[in-house]
């Protein structure tokens, strides 16, 4: 444990029971420097302990870096819940990990995430006021989704030499909360919008609504399109589906999108555009920390918008120095983070 920790520079894994609930929660604290640390949490089953602590590890290491680049005074942390096939009150599982939050004397501040939602952050702040994404603050994925659009036009400025989406082809994989506010706002600014999901009734309503094109779930990666669209879970970048993409660039809202660290390499190779998950996804982020802060809703607005700049100035440094942005984002990061 401790060696997995040192690979991740991880400075704190702390682990939680509750056995009148069923709790069995894990908060990892990636990195502290720049302030409290912020992050999700996750609520899903999980096939093993090592699985769930090495979920929480990279996705807090994700925030540290994503906060870092984003600006903010705010360090990287992430839990999650281990899902029990049943649970007899959710509310009261939700209410003891807000006790387990609270233990932490403001070291971690928590957020919706996969499985979660504001309800279940209102339970939380029971017993903390070391949360938000709260139904009063408001659910942080349409602010995602705006960060992501910011993204997306900066991968079209770099790769397809546009400034405009009117007309580019879209693979959209991936339609929960995030990826339906992004659909709307996608198909808003002219895009020819392909989707995909595991639930069909998902896929079905877009098309209803909106007029997106259907693709089969086996036929995702290798659908022709100028920008592919990751909005599910992570890991999908992987040896087999780089080799299938038929894309100019990849700019999407999923959380660690390379399945490893070869990933990034083999995507610059073929010449498609990454755009890094943690820089292009910080929308939501920068939402509930500013707002736990008391920023305006404007000045908000403003600094998700500014996503596209940090991009564009990925990119531009990617090609000078003939380096994926994948690296050019980790070195900046590191840089804010360690100095």
């Amino acid at each position: 444990m401790f060696a997995a920790m040192r690979s991740e520079r991880m400075e704190a894994l702390h682990f939680f029971t509750d056995a009148a609930t069923g709790l069995e929660a894990i908060i990892a604290i990636h990195n502290t420097r720049l302030g409290p640390a912020l992050g999700g949490c996750r609520y899903q089953p999980y096939a093993s302990l090592d699985e769930a602590v090495a979920d929480a590890m990279r996705l807090a290491r994700g925030m540290s870096y994503k906060a870092a680049l984003a600006g903010l005074e705010q360090g990287g942390g992430k839990s999650v819940i281990i899902r029990p096939p049943h649970v007899e009150d959710r509310a009261a599982l939700f209410e003891a990990f807000g006790r387990c939050i609270e233990s932490l004397r403001g070291g971690y501040i928590t957020a919706v995430d996969s499985g979660t939602s504001p309800a279940d952050m209102d339970c939380i702040a029971q017993q903390t006021q070391h949360v938000t994404s709260t139904t009063r603050a408001g659910d942080p994925s349409p602010q995602t989704a705006l960060g992501v659009l910011a993204g997306i036009r900066a991968a079209a400025r770099a790769r397809l030499g546009q400034d405009d989406l009117n007309g580019v082809r879209i693979m959209l994989q991936g339609l929960g909360n995030v990826g339906h506010a992004l659909a709307e706002l996608l198909v808003a600014e002219g895009v020819e919008l392909l989707v995909a999901d595991l639930d069909a009734g998902k896929v079905r309503l877009v098309v209803d609504e909106l007029g997106a094109q259907p693709v089969a779930l086996d036929a995702v990666f290798e659908a022709p399109c100028d920008i592919f669209t990751p909005c599910g879970l992570g890991g999908v970048l992987n040896t087999m589906s780089i080799g299938q993409l038929r894309c100019a660039a990849v700019a999407g809202a999923a959380n660690n999108q390379l399945a490893d660290a070869d990933a990034a390499d083999l995507l610059d190779a073929r010449g498609i555009l990454y755009t890094p998950d943690y820089v292009i996804n910080a929308g939501g982020l920068l939402y509930v920390a500013l707002t736990h802060k008391g920023m305006s809703k404007g000045e908000i607005a403003l600094r998700i918008r500014q996503i596209g700049d940090r991009l564009d100035s990925i990119f531009a440094q990617s090609q000078a120095e003939g380096r994926s942005p994948a690296e050019i984002a980790d070195r900046q990061a590191e840089g804010i983070l360690y100095g």
